[in-house]
């Protein structure tokens, strides 16, 4: 993605990073990265991400890479045609720490089974011989084991600390300890083989649940890709032929028959049909389609055969842009997580530091070395910065993801997060509330079918949906239209121009009162009904008034009430009169709306909203485009039925239907998908809050405690995977 600022060009990149062990890794790589020049990088430890933005010129991709290996990690650039060869090499460097796992664990079985058998008797003899557990135990520690030796030799290289380094310097003073009895000749002493062994054993499985958990938070994606077809089927000649969709081009004229899915984005030439767009809106009932309509990637034509024109190729297609999106949200970070990198940063020095303390303080109190020994490497082994890294970015990954199969595209983590704040919601009329497909309903003057000519004819140039109201219903009933002179549109009040050789003004009442123009006074009769009423006149005699009427969507009523269950007060910012306005804010049930509000000047009613209620987040729902100013001045921002690319990167949410509804799954997304992270990072905390005293104060065996740091991160994983209980339309 290139960005043109007003001083430098900046370029982002994704880099897939390998060998991250935990979030003082990511941490680490991070602040590597962040100190090159021009460089803003945010690295993800659950979804083993790097996304970094950097001035052109500053630094460049060979840079970031090299940077990357010498903090002791492997990165290649994340595209979507790496892809599949990224999961392949997972997939294959799962199977080879499976085996590694296996044969960790068939050399450690023996240590532990002499272990259980020695528990509730009184004898300390080895039933194992020393000298086989010294040969059994040494492959584990330095073969299988060697990846943490490395991993922390390159933590403290760049003078940091991470997992690696608790794990090497607990296991191997337990194993050192036990290799110097051994070797001595103090049969006297007891060794602790097993322990070391049990504990590279233990952290290894945890790993791997690990990862198998992590693979399943990225569901949503690689739901997302499946979706793609891979071949579509091409007029070429006059004959059809099946050539893969990375081919096609815009302008290709390809053919959907039904059952099959839409191989890209097009247009619609011939046929009719309907097509189930769930996997894009989250909503199963069919879509019309018909020549003109658009068709989108990997969406399911339904009965007809469509003749289409490719519109939309490879990254281009709406599909292609969701997944950008959702990668983009599952790599960002929301604020909440910042205390969890402060801790991270100091933890692995913090936990060396008492496990110091505590070698030192047994020795001098009970003057066991054994025993100090233990228990140092208890606290090294229990304390686990894994559980705190992957609390944040796990259940923003899931809750990300079932956001966009719920058809709520959350552009990133501090949105998600700022979401579950909004107190106040200022919603836009037309096409929000409303269907925003007005159609006129009366033609009050004594010449209607003058009126509407005159009307539509100056309209012609407008793109006003009230505007293509007025000119669809004079096309409707056969009027020729003039094209119109000298049109001059002003804004909020309407347009005036010459048309037929005439001087027309087409505009709002009130627009009409400020030029001294008597309206009809049916003008507010019609206005009490719901009507958007347009005044028109010639020079300065008023003809007459068109009413038209832009229904309110079906759903709006409920989804306003769900806003108001949820605690958010919605307010409607509308340019249609106060009489029109009142009559949509008493059916939509909202008490509290601002009339003739001009476009300008929504941005500065938001600014209000935001200053007058008592520090609560303010959010604004409008299309995306015209609302752009109150979009960009809201806390945050939801663009109604956007599915344009601009639109998904202006808005902090996107929402993939014109539904007021995903407003209210998107804050309820949030605030369970907050509340989640809160209650991961309080189990993260708490767990090592009272485990590493635990082990300070010799309550815990070194294999307990190891057994216990591998199950913390599942477990917080685990625990971000149950949002996938979350279901859109309930609070």
């Amino acid at each position: 993605m290139i960005m043109n600022t007003s001083q430098n060009v900046l370029e982002t990149i994704d880099l897939a990073v390998e060998g991250m062990t935990c979030a003082a890794c990511a941490a680490r790589l991070e602040k590597q990265l962040n100190r090159l020049p021009g460089v803003e990088a945010v690295v993800n430890f659950a979804a083993e991400r790097a996304r970094i933005r950097y001035v052109v010129g500053a630094t460049d991709t060979e840079r970031l890479l090299a940077t990357v290996a010498k903090t002791g990690f492997a990165a290649s650039l994340a595209r979507d045609d790496t892809r599949a060869d990224e999961k392949a090499r997972k997939l294959a460097a799962y199977r080879r720490e499976l085996v590694l796992f296996w044969v960790s664990a068939a050399l450690t079985l023996p240590l532990v089974a002499q272990m259980l058998f020695m528990f509730g008797t009184e004898t300390h003899a080895d039933i194992v011989p020393r000298w086989l557990q010294l040969a059994l135990a040494t492959p584990v520690q330095l073969w299988i084991g060697g990846r943490f030796y490395r991993g922390a030799w390159n933590a403290l290289r760049n003078r940091a600390g991470n997992m690696n380094v608790l794990v090497a310097l607990g296991t191997s003073m337990a194993w050192g300890y036990s290799v110097a009895v051994t070797l001595g000749g103090w049969a006297h002493q007891h060794v602790y083989f097993e322990a070391s062994a049990t504990v590279i054993t233990l952290v290894l499985l945890g790993k791997l649940l690990e990862a198998r958990a992590k693979a399943r938070t990225s569901a949503a994606i690689e739901a997302l890709v499946r979706l793609q077809p891979q071949t579509a089927r091409l007029e070429r000649d006059g004959q059809l032929v099946d050539v893969p969709v990375a081919q096609l081009i815009p302008g290709d004229v390809f053919v959907v028959r039904p059952g099959e899915a839409m191989p890209v984005d097009g247009e619609v030439l011939d046929g009719t049909s309907n097509a189930n767009e769930a996997m894009l809106t989250g909503e199963a009932m069919p879509v019309a389609k018909a020549p003109g309509s658009r068709v989108f990637a990997a969406t399911v034509n339904g009965e007809g055969l469509l003749r289409c024109r490719a519109t939309g190729v490879g990254a281009h297609t709406l599909l292609a842009g969701i997944i950008r999106l959702v990668e983009e949200a599952q790599g960002s970070k929301a604020p909440v997580h910042r205390l969890a990198d402060r801790v991270s940063a100091v933890f692995v020095p913090v936990v060396v530091a008492i496990a110091c303390a505590t070698f030192i303080g047994w020795w001098l109190v009970s003057g066991d070395f054994s025993a100090a020994m233990v228990n140092a490497v208890a606290v090294l082994v229990i304390a686990c910065p894994c559980a705190l890294g992957l609390a944040t970015p796990t259940a923003i990954m899931v809750g990300t993801g079932q956001g966009a199969r719920a058809g709520v595209l959350i552009r990133n983590a501090e949105a998600l997060e700022l979401a579950e704040k909004i107190g106040v919601l200022a919603v836009d009329k037309t096409g929000t509330l409303t269907e925003g497909r007005p159609v006129v309903t009366e033609v009050a003057g004594a010449d209607g079918r003058r009126l509407l000519k005159l009307a539509a004819g100056l309209e012609q140039g407008s793109t006003h949906p009230l505007a293509a109201a007025i000119v669809a219903r004079a096309k409707d009933e056969g009027i020729e239209l003039d094209v119109p002179q000298n049109m001059e549109a002003v804004v909020g009040r309407g347009v005036r121009g010459d048309v037929g050789g005439q001087r027309v003004r087409v505009g709002s009442p009130a627009w009409f009162a400020l030029e001294e123009l008597a309206v009809p006074p049916e003008a507010a009769m019609l206005q009490q009904q719901g009507r958007s009423v347009i005044a028109v006149a010639v020079g300065d005699e008023v003809l007459g008034l068109i009413g038209v009427a832009d229904p309110l969507r079906a759903s709006s009523r409920r989804a306003v009430g769900r806003l108001q269950r949820l605690g958010v007060e919605v307010v409607m910012l509308t340019g249609d009169n106060a009489g029109t306005a009142a009559a949509i804010a008493r059916e939509a049930g909202i008490t509290r709306y601002e009339a003739e509000v001009l476009p300008g000047d929504k941005a500065a009613a938001v600014n209000r909203l935001k200053a007058g209620n008592g520090g609560r987040r303010v959010g604004m729902a409008g299309d995306g485009i015209n609302d752009a100013p109150a979009l960009a001045a809201a806390d945050v921002s939801f663009a109604m039925g956007a599915g344009s690319d601009v639109a998904m990167q202006a808005a902090d949410v996107t929402l993939m239907r014109d539904d007021l509804n995903g407003v209210a799954d998107a804050i309820s997304l949030s605030r369970a998908t907050l509340s989640k992270i809160r209650q991961n990072l309080f189990f993260a905390f708490i767990y090592n809050v009272l485990g590493i005293p635990l082990a300070v104060f010799g309550l815990l065996n070194p294999v307990v405690a190891g057994a216990a740091m591998a199950a913390s991160s599942v477990s917080v994983v685990g625990s971000s995977l149950l949002l996938k209980n979350w279901k859109p339309g309930k609070e």
